[in-house]
């Protein structure tokens, strides 16, 4: 299995730090609104790495994290006069059914920032103490200078960053030793949540605390650390400089970054009045759509969000679905129970379509040519699977089918038990779709939940429903 490593630009074989396992850190949303569609492709990229990692019987130990104090926290919890934690408690409770519509799976561990403020405080005076980093009137500083090696996942140089200007650098400069070195420890300002330490009441930069968490929950060394390529500079910068002069050893063997999300050829930005949140996106579309649409372009080429190509992603989608329905038909239907020896020999070619799918991810997660893999699967199964075959060929398609769209975390076989969370909250979703006037989508779900065996009444009290 290879994958590209942004450290080194190129493609490496995966050798993992102990055979068998994975650790793997991916930088998780700062929580202050609901998530965004560009906060949505990491989560769905690098859950389905995790995925296949799984399915290649690895034991995956996957740490992501939520930033539940920060700047943007702050101003909106002033805004709205109650505390940071109820803004961030709010939207990490919110982040979650958006991750749960997505079919992302549950970290191993999500640690919250604000839980790990005492073990940050511990690496900042490891810093210090060493001496990587320095305090001014409250603040702390990392030297960035006394890091040899920083730069070398943004193959940026020092004395390029020197002559930049501002823009690139940390505020404060004024204190700094360096106008380069960049904020560990800041004291509070009026009105701000606030921790005790040895050099201030105040709280931590944002790198220490990706810094802080993928050590406690992974260990110093870890396999693999994922985020945005965005976060490429200065965030992932910075935590190499961190770790690695606190903990004297390599943090991270791979660095795996996925490319940016466009709506329609523009970069997504709220003055361009292209931002969209991925609950609005659910009151257009079944997240599944969304979750295929991003795994349709391989995760390192930008993306390009339009209504067209999710379209065309629900068609596709679409397809795989009625193929998986089909077969569960015809199992229904179905005269003979075992294989014929026919059914076995044509059951064996579909491991030619198996080879071309892990093949596909192998190549460094390529999930598109993974997905074509599967279109041709679907297409020997429409072409071989018929009224004379028997239940255990049929069951046998269906199983291979849900194993690798399983991988993509694409649901294709619906016949689960749906549960009560899972109805109101397709249920909040039908009604923010009529308040928009989206009736073809309220309508759609109340068909997804008709299906499901679930009835709708639409009263004066609200919505309420029942098992049919």
């Amino acid at each position: 299995m290879k994958l590209y490593n942004t450290l080194s630009k190129r493609k490496e074989e995966f050798v993992p730090l102990e055979q068998g396992k994975v650790k793997m850190y991916v930088c998780g949303p700062t929580v202050y609104n609901y998530i965004h569609i560009g906060n949505a492709r990491p989560m769905i990229v690098f859950d389905t790495v995790r995925r296949y990692f799984e399915y290649k019987g690895y034991e995956v130990n996957y740490v992501s994290n939520f930033t539940d104090v920060d700047d943007k926290i702050i101003k909106k919890a002033i805004e709205e006069g109650v505390t940071t934690s109820e803004v961030s408690q709010r939207y990490i409770a919110e982040c979650k059914k958006d991750m749960k519509a997505m079919n992302v799976k549950p970290a191993t561990k999500a640690p919250l920032a604000t839980e790990e403020i005492c073990g940050m405080v511990n690496m900042i005076q490891t810093l210090i103490d060493k001496g990587y980093a320095y305090e001014k009137n409250g603040t702390v500083y990392y030297r960035t200078r006394k890091f040899k090696d920083y730069g070398k996942l943004s193959h940026k140089n020092l004395d390029d960053l020197q002559s930049g200007g501002r823009s690139l650098l940390v505020s404060g400069q004024e204190q700094k030793e360096d106008s380069l070195d960049f904020v560990l420890w800041k004291p509070k300002k009026e009105g701000e949540p606030a921790w005790e330490s040895p050099w201030s009441e105040g709280r931590p930069g944002w790198h220490i605390e990706c810094s802080e968490m993928s050590k406690k929950y992974l260990g110093e060394q870890i396999d693999i650390h994922a985020g945005g390529e965005d976060l490429v500079f200065p965030h992932h910068e910075n935590e190499i400089a961190q770790s690695e002069s606190a903990n004297g050893k390599e943090f991270a063997k791979y660095w795996m970054h996925n490319a940016f999300l466009n709506i329609d050829n523009r970069k997504m930005s709220k003055s361009l009045g292209n931002f969209f949140t991925v609950r609005e996106i659910s009151e257009k579309y079944d997240l599944q759509i969304l979750r295929f649409f991003m795994l349709s372009a391989h995760y390192r080429s930008p993306l390009n969000f339009s209504t067209e190509l999710m379209d065309a992603a629900r068609t596709g989608l679409e397809r795989i679905i009625t193929a998986a329905e089909n077969l569960k038909f015809l199992k229904g239907t179905a005269k003979a129970q075992d294989m014929t020896d026919a059914e076995r020999e044509a059951f064996g070619k579909t491991q030619e379509y198996v080879a071309g799918f892990e093949k596909a991810m192998d190549d460094d997660f390529n999930t598109a040519d993974a997905i074509s893999s599967i279109f041709e699967l679907v297409k020997y199964i429409n072409t071989t699977a018929g009224g004379e075959s028997s239940a255990e060929y049929l069951q046998s398609l269906l199983d291979l089918l849900v194993k690798l769209t399983d991988v993509l975390g694409i649901i294709v076989d619906k016949n689960e038990e749906i549960l009560a969370e899972d109805i109101e909250a397709l249920i909040e979703q039908r009604q923010a779709a009529r308040k928009n006037k989206n009736f073809a989508r309220a309508d759609e779900i109340r068909d997804e939940l008709l299906e499901k065996g679930i009835i709708l009444e639409d009263t004066r009290e609200g919505v309420k429903w029942k098992k049919a």
